[in-house]
């Protein structure tokens, strides 16, 4: 050691050739040991084209979509049920929520392995939404004896399985959340319950594409949304739609956010980082695309080029709410720019934009219809509030 004085110390400069300090990554671990296919891809044109291996405990195949960034709150597990199959019991101390994109099927759920009168089962097919109450067991079955039934779930495992580092205690935790989960009848009913600011609660949606939604004026142009409460989980999950020839305001948030656009023509997405948007990427949008912002300080916009009105579904975590750039943002995500929030507005953003989407819309032989936000549109007046539509 040095000497400072009497009493201070200060410690010697390491010695070379020491290793640097690593840590395992739990999460990492896991995808290993589950010897799953993984994408790091964080734009998929086709969910039901997305390249699967072998995943027999989940009942078939699948797929993880885990974007390599530390800050990603969730990952996306991509799961094909063989015709006439089921997948292996399981229970976990992270939240999913489930979106069946093709085919049908049944969830069985139940709290206590040695209470088999109350396990509950309820029946889903394409465009079903629902949540698996945490760490509650569930399995899940096949419907049809000859088509595969596929489903894309969004978890909160890396976060989880990074706090605990332990994953024995992530799959095997006997603990029941009976405040969350205690075998209600009408748990999985479909029932709902609508709050202020476009709040719907429900633990099942039958057809999410065809969900009646609210309007969302502060995102512009006649779009209409609700976010959803599911399961009493941490994870949240929001529906948008927005009408023919319009498009969204550009805004900002913390990473995770999976968009899968469930109805629509025609469309794209624009997502960049950097201000002078040398970044940015187009991704072009059919029903069953899905684009995930993939990092901090992510801007992304939406864009309705097709010919009839768009409506996709973001799968996320809960923290959009918390006021920083990486927790999320909910508050500042709707809010200008100008006001210290994290929003673009028509009037600020580059006229490149709006030249980009008038293009599209050309070649779908669709008119824009902005000439009410963008002053230098060459369409017509189209929605100003989602009574217009």
């Amino acid at each position: 050691m040095v000497m400072l004085g009497t009493d201070m110390k200060v410690a010697e400069t390491p010695k070379e050739g020491l290793k640097d300090y690593t840590k395992a990554d739990p999460y990492e671990e896991w995808l290993e040991a589950e010897g799953v296919k993984v994408h790091e891809e964080f734009y998929f044109p086709s969910l039901a084209q997305i390249e699967l291996g072998p995943w027999e405990r989940k009942g078939g195949r699948g797929a993880v979509i885990h974007i390599a960034n530390r800050h990603m709150p969730n990952d996306c597990h991509v799961v094909e049920i063989k015709p006439g199959g089921k997948s292996e019991p399981e229970h976990h101390m992270y939240e999913l929520t489930i979106y069946v994109v093709s085919g049908r099927g049944a969830t069985t759920i139940w709290q206590d392995e040695k209470d088999e009168k109350r396990k509950q089962s309820f029946e889903w097919s394409a465009g079903s939404l629902f949540s698996i109450p945490l760490n509650a067991r569930y399995q899940n079955f096949n419907g049809s004896g000859d088509e595969p039934a596929r489903y894309v779930a969004v978890t909160n495992a890396p976060p989880m399985m990074r706090l605990f580092r332990d994953n024995e205690f992530i799959f095997n935790c006997d603990f029941t959340f009976r405040g969350r989960y205690s075998g209600e009848e009408d748990y999985f009913s479909g029932k709902g319950k609508l709050f202020k600011r476009r709040i719907w609660e429900s633990n099942f949606i039958a057809n999410a594409p065809d969900m009646l939604l609210y309007g969302w004026k502060e995102r512009g142009a006649g779009g209409i949304n609700a976010m959803l409460e599911m399961a009493d989980n941490n994870m949240k999950s929001h529906m948008s739609e927005f009408p023919i020839g319009t498009y969204k305001k550009a805004h900002r948030h913390g990473p995770g956010a999976h968009l899968v656009l469930l109805s629509g023509t025609g469309g794209f997405s624009l997502v960049w980082t950097k201000d002078d948007r040398s970044d940015m990427i187009k991704c072009d949008w059919q029903v069953g695309s899905m684009v995930i912002v993939p990092s901090d300080n992510c801007y992304h916009q939406h864009f309705n080029s097709g010919t009839t009105r768009a409506r996709y579904l973001a799968l996320r975590s809960g923290d959009m709410g918390v006021n920083s750039p990486r927790g999320g943002g909910g508050e500042f995500a709707d809010r200008s720019m100008k006001e210290g929030g994290w929003q673009i507005e028509y009037e600020d953003e580059d006229r490149e934009i709006h030249q980009i989407f008038e293009k599209e819309l050309a070649a779908n032989g669709a008119t824009c219809r902005m000439k009410a936000f963008v002053r230098w549109c060459t369409g017509e007046v189209g929605p100003t509030s989602e009574r217009d539509t």
